[in-house]
């Protein structure tokens, strides 16, 4: 049987700003079928080969598959629905499979949008995928998709799923066959070399409003740390890659394993070959700050934290605990270590005001991160702070939730007003930043590791890429009242499914916290602060 993987063409001048992006997915899902004798397999970046509708059509009719597998996040979802519905109306012998977050949530919505996707994988994909491929390969699909867990499909006018399948248990059993990608395609800008998207852990045992790892991976599950080095040294080895971002949305929660990984990487030579960067929480830092110096001989030099807001209110309300006095101090932390650090600020609640957006900016410049990032807030469907705040929502319109287009509207400022406010803030932080910072602070890989992101950022603003910024018909502040950002209007949203056991996870989660609370008082001191709410730091 032969199977294709297609990622979808979408851009939004976000991350890719930094650098063409590999699709850990399509690896993932490979190696599970080849575990089961699936080997004929195809796949087609279509983002990454910026690929136009033609040509798109013309590589897939030669490989005429048997099957066609897309997965989608939010944003990406049309994009995704797109590619099948090529599928049919050009292959239309090959299964249409579509897979992803976005997808797991809302399939009575996708399924009825897009009837023409034949099935829907829900959650993990490579033991589902392993149990659909080989269903088709012999002869047994659709009878047999009833007795698969984790399929989502349309019976006629009806949606219908199977019982939930459960998380994947055997985590070291992954092995991810990273030859599918064409990897002279993968480039980090800032460094100029190859780049890998690993995955060491998945899940999260916390519950931030504004996430969805937590509801999507169900279970906080962490791989051998020596079985994810292996798989470094194997992209290091045969691929070239030069430099690598941990997946994990908390890598340092599960701290003794992060520790026995950046020894493993140590005790292989390997800082000397590949360098690396994480997305963490500020309590983290706080945590193991006498250890900062061990993870930067590890390898680690940029960590993305996310401090959010810069208004206490505001970490209130996404549940995350911490101070902007810790946000402040684990910059710091991170400096002293010689650890480049961006921090990532939310803004475009609903209580977004100019006097707030300036907040964030002297915020940003008062603790002097080497990068800061502000990213609109984006409501995902299937979050609980979402049901708080829906009745606010006035876009459906997924392919613009993509953390650059303002969704929500704050009550005092026009959505042109709050891009314009945004843009400003960049502005002046990387202009401060190139003419007074970045050339003069530091020597060596330090000054050239800013200056290739600053050369990111002029990359991208050149190209009115950045933000959209060139669709959106931004160009300075004599244009924030003319933005359009071509919102399709006839969108509307049906509610998301809801995921099993999330709802009595949830519920434990805050029962867990309340316990911990009551030990911490009895024990007459401060609780240190976990990410996303908490007071428990995990040790294993």
């Amino acid at each position: 049987m032969r199977v294709l993987f297609v990622h979808p063409n979408y851009r939004s001048g976000g991350a890719e700003i930094a650098g063409t992006w590999p699709p850990a997915w399509v690896p993932y899902l490979t190696g599970a079928l080849r575990k089961v004798g699936l080997n004929d397999i195809h796949f087609i970046d279509a983002m990454t080969e910026n690929l136009s509708e033609p040509e798109l059509i013309a590589r897939m009719r030669a490989i005429q598959p048997d099957l066609v597998g897309v997965t989608a996040i939010t944003p990406s979802i049309y994009a995704a629905e797109a590619v099948l519905a090529l599928a049919r109306d050009h292959i239309p012998g090959a299964l249409r499979v579509l897979g992803g977050i976005h997808a797991t949530f809302m399939f009575q919505q996708v399924l009825t949008e897009a009837p023409w996707v034949d099935v829907i994988v829900r959650g993990e994909g490579e033991e589902i995928l392993q149990a659909l491929a080989l269903a088709v390969a012999e002869k047994r699909w659709p009878e047999a998709r009833a007795g698969i867990k984790g399929l989502a499909w349309r019976e006629g006018d009806r949606v219908v799923s199977s019982a939930a399948a459960p998380t994947i248990k055997d985590i070291d059993g992954l092995d991810p066959d990273w030859s599918i990608l064409d990897w002279k395609r993968y480039i980090y800008i800032p460094l100029n070399t190859r780049v890998a998207i690993p995955n060491m852990a998945r899940g999260c045992p916390f519950t931030c409003s504004f996430c969805s790892q937590w509801k999507f991976w169900r279970d906080y599950r962490v791989r051998d740390p020596k079985k994810v080095v292996d798989e470094i040294e194997r992209l290091v080895r045969d691929h070239q890659v030069g430099f690598f971002i941990l997946a994990d949305e908390e890598p340092t929660i599960n701290r003794k394993k992060f520790i026995a990984f950046c020894q493993e990487l140590i005790d292989r030579g390997l800082p000397d070959k590949i360098k690396w960067g994480i997305n963490t929480r500020v309590t983290d830092i706080y945590r193991d700050r006498e250890l900062l110096s061990f993870y930067r001989r590890a390898g680690l030099v940029h960590v993305s934290l996310g401090t959010e807001a810069a208004a206490q209110l505001k970490l209130d309300l996404f549940n995350k605990e911490t101070t902007v006095a810790q946000n402040k101090e684990a910059v710091r932390l991170l400096r002293e270590a010689d650890i480049l650090v961006e921090a990532q600020f939310i803004v475009g609640l609903d209580n977004e005001t100019p006097q707030t957006l300036e907040e964030t900016f002297q915020m940003a410049w008062d603790w002097q991160p080497d990068l800061a990032n502000w990213a609109m807030y984006t409501p995902w469907p299937y979050t609980p702070l979402f049901q708080e705040l829906k009745d606010q929502v006035e876009i459906h319109d997924f392919s613009k939730y993509n953390f650059v287009t303002p969704i929500m509207k704050p009550a005092a400022m026009t959505r042109g007003e709050l891009l314009d406010g945004v843009m400003n803030n960049y502005r002046r932080f990387y202009s401060r930043k190139a003419l007074f910072n970045y050339p003069w602070k530091g020597s060596g890989f330090r000054r050239r590791y800013l200056l290739g992101c600053l050369w990111a950022f002029m990359r991208a603003g050149f190209k009115r890429s950045f933000y959209d910024l060139g669709k959106n018909n931004y160009w300075g502040p004599q244009s924030k009242d003319k933005v359009d950002f071509h919102f399709d209007t006839t969108r509307g949203a049906l509610p998301a499914a809801d995921w099993e056991t999330a709802a009595s996870r949830a519920a434990r989660a805050a029962e867990r916290r309340a316990a911990v609370k009551e030990q911490a008082k009895a024990r007459h001191r401060e609780p240190v602060l976990a990410c996303g709410g908490g007071d428990q730091q995990m040790e294993d």
